[in-house]
């Protein structure tokens, strides 16, 4: 009789030669070709940690079109955008030259206040308090102000000020199914990204007043999970039960293209119950469909494609392809200037070729329902020593299969530090190593005992001292050039005449703009 340890062993020896056989099959070019892009949301506070109830800065040019720092949902919620990179520095050293351009416009407009470096908010008004996002008065602009209408409706304004990092990720001549393998084996394996980067094991209690939570005090304006690593991803979290019971196929673009179509287009009988205007003929939101647009999908993983000038992102998918994957797990890091490190991003890059480049199999509904199990476990008690998750039908402690993972990302790691040299991806794999022998190493757990040791336990006062901390550290480092703060300025006018010249050129009644934008048609 077989033991299945010995089975385990063998699977995990299949495993690794797979893995080499396809990374120098790869080649060094392609790893090279490898491009990312980070979008990094945090909402503006004042000292205390009170939500910023201003409009937008002026001085940031336009929400609208400005290419590099626009709003989330709310008005109170910064979105900063860097460009597409070849190199992790450059990527991390424009987001940092993109957060001084913020902070120096602050510093004239509003001296006050700083950016939230938790994902989980500050101290939040009433929730019809919390101001959505405007971007002016052309069709799409409104468009954007319905749609976050219509989050407000269906999921409450507290949900949507949660904050995180997007990584973008694309390689050369990658298909169409080998981004959906990549999709599929991350979303397996998220868990390992939650468990050594979740950093929102606490919230302030404003956040859930009202609802049923299941946390526990940790002194008197906070709760929190003792083994949580990130109360964003989970029950608390960025979810909808709405969304849940969609059945969406990652086992290619048809059949995940035709997923998203059918919540595109099919009434939801709670969201027909909202209903589409006010009594004064104002939207409530886009439509009464399971989605509005294809954004409202959440997921820790999503296929993407640039769009074109009005075009829907679906219909791009299906005519052009999956161009690159969007990482939207990821808590901001209240330990890091700009909310994500060297080493979390240089690891990021190899899991995501180990994603790539691993056998993945097509996904059932069985297992998809699984790895919703995993994630919530992992989010509110990752690192409760001997937690098990499910794998294969069967349970396996999560520490062991995070183990595995990382033992096999070594290669791969090797592999990118020898076209990029030096040895960041190595280092970056040795410190989830350490990390599985040393969990109070882990963001979430320093998040924890740092609030108890400086702050009585308070999430908040944490939080805003880090703030404050993540604001001058951003202050004092050198512009990349003395022309920085004109080029800025120049982008924030430039941006500001792009919409009113949008605003000027615009025919269509909004009406009809909108009949045609959400049809049927245009998604291909």
């Amino acid at each position: 009789m077989a033991h299945p340890e010995k089975n385990m062993d063998d699977n995990v020896s299949a495993s690794a030669s797979l893995l080499a056989t396809r990374l120098q099959a790869l080649g060094p070019d392609r790893l090279r070709g490898i491009r990312r892009g980070l979008e990094k949301e945090s909402l503006r506070v004042l000292p205390g940690g009170t939500l910023a109830l201003t409009p937008h800065p002026l001085a940031l040019g336009s929400a609208l079109t400005h290419p590099r720092i626009t709003t989330d949902f709310s008005e109170s919620q910064l979105e900063l955008i860097t460009g597409v990179h070849a190199s992790v520095p450059g990527m991390l050293d424009e987001l940092a030259e993109i957060h001084q351009a913020v902070f120096l416009a602050l510093q004239a407009e509003q001296p006050d206040e700083r950016l939230w470096v938790s994902s989980m908010p500050s101290c939040l008004p009433a929730d019809e308090q919390i101001p959505i996002g405007q971007y002016g008065h052309s069709n799409v602009g409104r468009a954007k102000t319905v749609y976050r209408m219509g989050l407000s409706h269906r999921y409450g304004r507290k949900m949507q000020t949660i904050s995180g990092i997007h990584y973008n990720w694309s390689i050369p001549g990658a298909t169409n199914d080998d981004y959906f393998g990549l999709i599929r084996n991350f979303r397996r394996q998220s868990f390992l990204l939650l468990w050594l980067f979740g950093a929102s094991p606490a919230v302030c209690r404003s956040f859930v007043d009202g609802l049923p939570h299941g946390l526990q005090p940790m002194g008197n304006g906070t709760l929190q999970l003792p083994h949580a690593t990130s109360l964003r991803m989970g029950r608390l979290g960025y979810q909808s039960d709405a969304q849940s019971r969609l059945a969406v196929s990652y086992n290619g673009l048809e059949g995940y293209g035709a997923s998203l179509q059918a919540a595109l287009t099919e009434p939801y009988p709670a969201y027909e119950r909202i209903g589409l205007r006010e009594a004064d003929g104002s939207w409530k939101q886009l439509s009464t469909h399971l989605l509005q647009i294809e954004n409202e999908f959440y997921g820790t993983i999503r296929p993407k494609r640039t769009i074109r000038t009005g075009e829907r992102p679906l219909h791009a998918l299906r005519e052009r392809g999956v161009e690159y994957v969007e990482v939207r797990c990821m808590d901001l890091d209240p330990f890091e200037t700009f909310g994500i490190g060297a080493t979390t991003a240089h690891f990021l890059e190899v899991f995501l070729l180990h994603c790539l480049l691993a056998d993945s199999p097509p996904d059932t509904p069985e297992e998809i329902a699984a790895l919703g199990r995993n994630q919530h476990l992992t989010a509110a008690r990752g690192r409760e020593p001997g937690l098990t998750l499910e794998r294969d039908g069967r349970d396996v402690k999560l520490v062991d299969w995070a183990a595995e993972i990382i033992e096999q990302c070594g290669p791969l790691a090797r592999a990118l530090d020898a076209v990029h040299g030096g040895t960041a991806h190595r280092d970056a794999v040795a410190a989830a190593q350490q990390a599985l022998v040393d969990p109070a190493s882990l963001p979430s757990a320093r998040v924890l005992a740092h609030m108890q040791a400086e702050h009585g336990g308070e999430f908040v006062p944490f939080i805003d001292a880090r703030s404050a901390l993540a604001r001058d550290a951003a202050l004092a480092r050198p512009l990349p050039d003395a022309d920085a703060p004109a080029r800025w300025a120049a982008q924030a006018a430039a941006s500001l005449d792009e919409q009113r010249r949008i605003e000027l050129a615009e025919t269509l009644p909004f009406d009809t703009f909108l009949v045609d934008y959400l049809s049927a048609e245009r998604l291909g």
